[in-house]
């Protein structure tokens, strides 16, 4: 009898339990915190380096977002296209497609600061990003935001494309 009534008291506990609990209330998703910027020390201490690095810290940590253009999330095409505003008065065209057509193809041998670098990550999909110094590059990535990469990296040198140079030389 005794494991009649608790058998039937468990699944009176279990009935009226399901029974009566509320529906829990989703938890808000909190946003990322915009990350710092990498700890990068320039070698070239011109005026292109400088300007560049100086809009870069600006938009460092920002996350990628396709189409973004603002601090709230940013793709490489329009943080190219900020970048060269902010650092030269310059206005860009606002996609990689159009991007790729300014300026004149430089190779990778001779490239410097300030030539906007193509890849190619799918068959019809185009990443782009600004040449630093050293192999180094500004660009925007979908797992770390806005960021410094090196054309050295096997991923990088496996996608790069090609080289537009858009700013005169300006060897100070």
């Amino acid at each position: 009898m005794l494991k009649k009534v608790s058998f039937f008291t468990t699944l009176l506990l279990f009935l009226t339990a399901c029974s009566s609990r509320e529906q829990p209330k989703p938890l808000p998703i909190p946003l990322p915190q915009k990350k710092k910027a990498i700890n990068y020390t320039l070698h070239k201490q011109n005026f292109v380096t400088q300007q560049l690095f100086s809009a870069y810290k600006k938009w460092a940590g920002t996350h990628y977002c396709y189409g973004g253009e603002n601090t709230k999330g940013i793709d490489c095409s329009a943080l190219v296209q900020k970048i060269y505003k902010e650092a030269f008065n310059m206005d860009i065209p606002r996609t990689t497609k159009e991007q790729i057509k300014i300026g004149y193809k430089v190779s990778k041998s001779n490239l410097q600061e300030g030539d906007i670098l193509f890849f190619k990550t799918s068959y019809k999909t185009l990443h782009s990003g600004i040449y630093l110094e050293r192999g180094y590059f500004i660009h925007t990535s979908s797992k770390k935001g806005v960021t410094i990469s090196t054309i050295h990296n096997p991923y990088w040198r496996a996608k790069y494309y090609q080289a537009r140079r858009v700013l005169p030389s300006l060897r100070i």
